[in-house]
């Protein structure tokens, strides 16, 4: 059971307890101090709980001499049927090592009948809801701390530091949830300086959203790194990534669309992007214009397991630079009404962002993006920015 914090604690009892006598006098008590504290009434602990009465109870007051259970067994049949509840238990005089038991088996506190007036009652009361609401307060710190270090672990193998030592190719990276998750999400980028001197990049998006989907991102990322240091043909490489991701996807429904680029560049000299696409937005070539590249598209990764990618052969004049990114960027509201944003929306933002320097480019998208957008992306955007570093831009 999940239980919502009251926003008045202490103003909704529960009394289980099976004496008349017993009943009567404690609601005269709390009706003394308090009146606007209603008091519900079990008999026993199983009426309590087969009644469903402890969702409408911010505090229980429990009596643990009960004719259906014996000792600590009622607290803790409560406390397994709702966790979440504050519990005051009520003793004899000759059982108070009971109530201290009680304490640690998950109580907040314990009073001893005849012992205790209404201030004390209401007290005890407040002081118990209050005291679980501080629980409940660090158990959700507890699990945001996980979370966050859980997004940290993803983060380091989802979005890496391109590994280009050597090469005269630079690459811009830029990551961003979507609104919708506090986590990433299932969008990865890499950059690798093969053995043969090429550089091969990647940016990839994985079906789905959530921890699961992150995680077999960073699988294929990291799996695709060391596919190309070990010096797997170009051609090789995407048929490896899709049997990694065959046999490691927890639904057979999900699929991952992708953007791989080669890219041959010497110290001096023409350079060629050898580009293949599996379901993903195509590259754009950003100089001398914004200029969307055209390889022929084929299916994403997991869905048809003899699949072939075609390559597209792009012939890159000096100074140029590519950009690749993940649908997550123009996926949000275009400039026309009922119209999403689309690759000729992002080509028209380009070229009014022609002179932003390339550093500062990928951030600028997407801030521009929001504000067509009316409001944070839904999804997760991945942006890869490949440049040349001999003339830099």
């Amino acid at each position: 059971m999940t239980r919502s914090l009251p926003g008045e604690p202490g103003h909704r009892v529960l009394l289980v307890e099976d004496d008349p006598g017993d009943v009567f006098l404690v609601q005269e008590l709390i009706a003394e101090v308090d009146p606007g504290v209603r008091v519900a009434v079990a008999e026993s602990v199983r009426a309590a709980i087969d009644g469903n009465m402890l969702a409408d109870a911010d505090c229980v007051l429990l009596d643990l001499n009960l004719p259906d259970t014996t000792g600590l067994d009622g607290l803790k049949q409560i406390l397994r049927t709702d966790p979440g509840i504050a519990v005051c238990v009520l003793t004899g005089l000759d059982d108070e090592h009971l109530g201290i038991e009680s304490v640690g088996v998950g109580a907040q506190d314990y009073l001893v009948k005849n012992k205790a007036d209404g201030a004390v009652l209401i007290r005890a009361i407040r002081y118990a809801v209050e005291r679980r609401r501080a629980e409940a307060g660090l158990v959700r710190l507890r699990e945001e701390q996980l979370a966050a270090a859980e997004s940290v672990r993803l983060e380091r193998g989802l979005l890496p530091s391109p590994l280009l030592d050597g090469s005269t190719v630079g690459a811009r990276s830029f990551y961003r949830s979507g609104r919708t998750r506090s986590i990433l999400g299932g969008d990865f980028f890499d950059a690798v300086r093969g053995p043969s001197g090429i550089v091969y990049a990647i940016v990839g998006d994985v079906s789905g959203h959530g921890p699961d989907e992150a995680a077999l991102g960073a699988l294929l990322r990291v799996s695709w790194r060391a596919l190309v240091l070990a010096g797997v043909a170009e051609p090789q490489l995407l048929p490896k990534l899709q049997e990694v991701f065959v046999s490691e996807r927890h639904d057979r429904t999900l699929f991952t669309t992708v953007t791989t680029v080669a890219i041959e560049q010497g110290p001096s000299g023409p350079a060629r992007a050898l580009i293949r696409v599996a379901g993903h937005p195509p590259p754009i070539s950003l100089r001398p214009g914004a200029l969307a590249v055209t390889p022929s598209v084929g299916v994403p990764l997991g869905v048809v397991r003899e699949s072939a990618w075609e390559p597209a052969t792009v012939d890159l004049a000096p100074g140029w630079a590519l950009l690749v990114y993940t649908d997550g960027l123009i996926e949000g509201r275009g400039a026309e009404p009922g119209q999403l944003l689309w690759e000729e929306g992002l080509l028209a933002l380009l070229d009014e962002e022609r002179d932003v320097p390339l550093g500062d480019l990928p951030a600028r998208l997407v801030e521009r993006a929001q504000t067509i957008n009316g409001g944070p992306l839904s999804d997760d955007v991945a942006i890869l920015l490949l440049s040349d570093t001999r003339r830099p831009g």
